[in-house]
C-alpha cells in the first residue's frame, strides 16, 4: 500500500491509501477492505435514485411477474425458475434456476421497453421512445459443486415486426470453456432492411464476430461465488460502422466489439428487447441450481 499526503493551502492535510496499479478496482483491495458491493432491496424508490435507469428488478416484489412496469413474458418452466427467499443477494430473496439431468431449458424472462412492433411486447417501460445505446447488468451465482456450462445467459435485441423479426442480436452467451462471450449479429441487408422473418432466424442473420471473455465464471472454483455481469450495447450511426457491444465481470472488461454495422441504416426501432435466458445446449449433466439478482437495464453504465 502507498500513501499520497496530501496539503490543501497549509491548513488541511489528506491522506490517500492505495496500491500500485489499482484505483478503485475491487479485485485490488485485500479481502478485508473490499468496497461494499450489492446491496439488497436495490430496487425500492429507484425510479427516484437512478433517474437514468429504465427497469430494476431485486425480486423482492410480490406482485405477478408479468404487468405493467415488468416483464411481458415470464416462463418458470413449472417451477425451476421462480423466486426463492434467501437465493439472493445477502441472502435476500432472488431468482433460483433448477435443471433436471439431461434438461435444456429451465425457464427465462423477457423483457420490452421503449418503441414496440406490437403491444404484445409494451409494458409501459418508456414506450415511447427509441434507445441506440442501453447498458444492463445481473448478479449471477452457481451453487457449489457446479458443473458445465448452460451456453445462454442474455440478450438483447431489436423486435422490427409483430411477428418478431430481429434487426439484430447481442448476445451474450459461449458454447465452450468455463467463461462468456459477446456474440452479434445482424439482421438487416446492406440497405437497412430487415431480411429476419420471424425469431432466431439463424440463416438470415450477418454474424458480426464472436469474442470469448478471461472470466471462467462457471469453473468449479467459481462455484458459489457471486459475479457482476453487465453489458453494453450501443447502436451504429446510420451508415457507420461503430456499433458497441462489450460487457464486465466484477467490473473488469471481458470483450468488446467497437466496428459494428449492427443495422445499416435502419433506424424505426431501437433496442427494445432483453431476455434472460436459462437454456443448456445439450442439457445439463446432472441436476444443479443456479441463482439470479438485481437485474438493472439503464442508459448509463450501472457497475456494482
Amino acid at each position: 500500500m502507498i500513501d499520497l499526503n496530501l496539503v490543501f493551502g497549509g491548513l488541511i492535510t489528506c491522506t490517500l491509501s492505495f496500491f500500485p496499479g489499482c484505483f478503485l478496482k475491487k479485485d485490488c483491495w485485500p479481502e478485508t477492505e473490499v468496497p461494499k458491493g450489492p446491496v439488497t432491496n436495490e430496487s425500492r424508490n429507484w425510479q427516484e435514485k437512478h433517474p437514468e435507469w429504465l427497469f430494476s428488478d431485486d425480486f423482492e416484489s410480490d406482485e405477478p411477474m408479468v404487468k405493467t412496469g415488468r416483464y411481458f413474458e415470464y416462463n418458470n418452466n413449472g417451477g425451476d425458475f421462480v423466486p426463492v427467499n434467501g437465493v439472493g443477494i445477502n441472502e435476500s430473496k432472488g431468482m433460483r434456476v433448477k435443471w433436471q439431468q439431461g434438461e435444456v431449458g429451465a425457464g427465462d424472462l423477457k423483457l420490452g421497453f421503449g418503441k414496440q412492433p406490437d403491444g404484445y411486447m409494451d409494458q409501459g417501460i418508456r414506450s415511447t421512445e427509441n434507445f441506440r445505446d442501453i447498458y444492463y447488468r445481473m448478479y449471477l451465482r452457481m451453487e457449489n459443486g457446479w458443473q458445465g456450462n448452460p451456453y445462454k445467459l442474455s440478450r438483447a435485441t431489436i423486435f422490427s415486426g409483430a411477428d418478431w423479426s430481429q434487426a439484430m442480436i447481442a448476445h451474450i452467451w459461449q458454447n465452450e470453456g468455463d467463461g462468456l462471450a459477446i456474440d452479434p449479429a445482424s439482421g438487416t441487408d446492406a440497405s437497412g432492411n430487415v431480411v429476419t422473418q420471424g425469431y432466431n432466424d439463424f440463416n438470415n442473420l450477418t454474424w458480426l464476430g464472436n469474442k470469448s471473455g478471461i472470466t471462467p465464471v462457471f469453473s468449479a472454483e467459481n462455484a458459489g461465488k457471486w459475479f457482476c455481469i453487465e453489458a453494453h450495447v450501443k447502436l451504429n450511426d446510420p451508415g457507420h460502422a461503430n456499433g458497441i457491444h462489450e460487457f464486465w465481470i466484477d467490473g473488469v472488461l471481458q470483450a468488446k466489439s467497437d466496428d459494428l454495422d449492427f443495422t445499416k441504416t435502419y433506424t424505426d426501432f431501437g433496442i427494445n428487447a432483453i431476455f434472460f435466458e436459462n437454456y443448456w445446449n445439450g442439457g445439463s449433466p446432472k441436476d444443479q441450481e443456479r441463482y439470479i439478482d438485481n437485474i438493472v437495464v439503464s442508459t448509463k453504465r450501472i457497475g456494482f
